[in-house]
């Protein structure tokens, strides 16, 4: 189960520098998007990921895929290839905030996100004005929307 909220994040407004913090380079596609099924390249790890429908919660499952079997699936993509680095930074209450900064054409996007133990506490969350808009229902800051979304 993944239970998450989204911000649209200024990284000029970040009280901390992204890069002080690990990094994680992350390209994914999607095979799909309704229901979603997307394959990911995280650092050196390959994944196959199928998500259910829902905005704030959704089942997740995350199935390795070898180096091969990624190459071989990222040439089926529907859509652009999304490329992003992520930061992880640790948060107070045992949170950690995710910030994607997005790449090639999706640049300068900055979308950060924080994953909860349960519903209550993502509903409970009083996030810093620094965070930004919270995204978190609109399916339009959705990763396999981006990946169909026309550039300009």
């Amino acid at each position: 189960m993944e239970i998450e909220r989204k911000f649209l994040t200024d990284p000029d407004k970040l009280p901390f520098q992204p890069e002080d913090f690990p990094c994680r380079k992350i390209e994914q596609g999607y095979l799909c998007t309704e229901p979603v099924v997307r394959i990911r390249r995280d650092n050196d790890d390959y994944f196959l990921t199928y998500k259910s429908k829902g905005l704030m919660v959704r089942e997740e499952y995350n199935l390795p895929l070898t180096r091969e079997a990624y190459v071989h699936l990222k040439q089926k993509i529907d859509g652009r290839l999304i490329v992003k680095k992520r930061y992880v930074i640790p948060l107070e209450n045992n949170l950690a905030l995710e910030l994607d900064i997005f790449e090639n054409d999706l640049a300068p996007l900055v979308i950060a996100e924080i994953e909860f133990p349960d519903e209550a506490s993502a509903r409970a969350y009083r996030a810093p004005a620094w965070l930004g808009e919270d995204v978190t229902l609109s399916p339009l800051y959705h990763n396999s929307t981006l990946s169909r979304k026309e550039t300009d």
